[in-house]
């Protein structure tokens, strides 16, 4: 298939870009032309499989200009203000909407026939039992409500337009390239450097998939999948306390941590439950990475990342 990608850069982009290549789909990647993360998308385009990709420079707000080319298919990554400060902004998060609907009709001009949306669990809002794709959707955030808005209208522009529509709710991916100030990477940093952790209450209950499993399932679900909504996170749900120990334990027990000495994130304390078994019954998809796999592949990385380098 020729694919194309936006957002290519990003954390969970640049893995579905190597995901979608290591299949043999051609991509096109669309970044935007100022990314510091250009060089990693410029070492895939000079690798092995260099013939597969395309890089196409181009601001999200300029989208329906891209031409020149016909695709199968279109998985939309990109996304601005996702960091929490602008997660309760609504002119940045509708602004996205926007880009989004002209994404949909960049990719009927350019003959797609599916589109795929990375959404997230903030669309659900707050609740405390096992989520599946029919529970009902009361987003907390500005963030969480442009993804159900987005949602709504790409359901109709995609019918409109003779497209199949496959909407994500994505769950907290973690790995290699995720941004310094998320969870994991915080703590495994502050836990190696032997200092002090301070953390919310983390008596929640959460799910953290690893990158490599996460761009697997949007590559399996636009690939295999019928038209439709599906949640994608991992088999492992267990209260976040029980994630923080681990970590520390996998880094030697270095450093320290504290429990209630910050406040909870832009969404609230929402317990992170993900009934994956649509996704399971429909793709031949498997979480593949244990939580300590995937750590034990992310202090790898911050080892070898050099001070001052950001991450995809």
């Amino acid at each position: 298939m020729q694919v194309v990608v936006t957002g290519a850069t990003s954390f969970i982009g640049a893995a579905t870009v190597k995901k979608l290549m290591e299949a043999g789909h051609q991509v096109f990647a669309v970044v935007r032309p100022a990314s510091s993360n250009m060089k990693h998308l410029e070492e895939l385009a000079s690798g092995d499989l260099s013939g597969l990709v395309t890089i196409c420079p181009l601001d999200l707000a300029d989208i329906r200009t891209l031409h020149g080319f016909s695709a199968d298919a279109w998985v939309h990554i990109g996304w601005d203000g996702a960091g929490s400060d602008n997660r309760t902004k609504r002119d940045v998060q509708q602004r996205n909407v926007t880009y989004a609907l002209d994404a949909v009709e960049a990719a009927a001009a350019l003959g797609c026939r599916r589109f795929l949306f990375t959404g997230s669990q903030a669309e659900y809002g707050v609740w405390h039992q096992t989520v599946a794709e029919d529970t009902p959707c009361h987003p907390v955030s500005e963030y969480g409500k442009a993804k159900v808005d987005f949602c709504e209208k790409a359901k109709i522009l995609c019918k409109q337009k003779n497209m199949e529509y496959i909407h994500t709710r994505i769950y907290s991916v973690y790995g290699p390239g995720d941004h310094p100030w998320s969870l994991v990477q915080s703590c495994l940093r502050t836990f190696c450097e032997g200092g002090s952790m301070k953390l919310g209450e983390c008596t929640q209950n959460w799910n953290f998939l690893y990158i490599d499993d996460a761009a697997a399932a949007l590559v399996s679900l636009l690939t295999e999948a019928p038209a439709g909504v599906y949640n994608i996170g991992s088999s492992d749900t267990r209260p976040l306390r029980s994630y923080i120990e681990e970590m520390y334990a996998l880094c030697g027990h270095r450093g320290s941590y504290s429990y209630g000495a910050r406040p909870q994130n832009a969404e609230g304390p929402a317990d992170l439950m993900p009934d994956i078994s649509r996704i399971l019954r429909e793709t031949s998809w498997r979480p593949a990475t244990t939580f300590a796999e995937g750590i034990y592949e992310t202090l790898h990385s911050l080892r070898e990342t050099p001070a001052g380098t950001e991450p995809l």
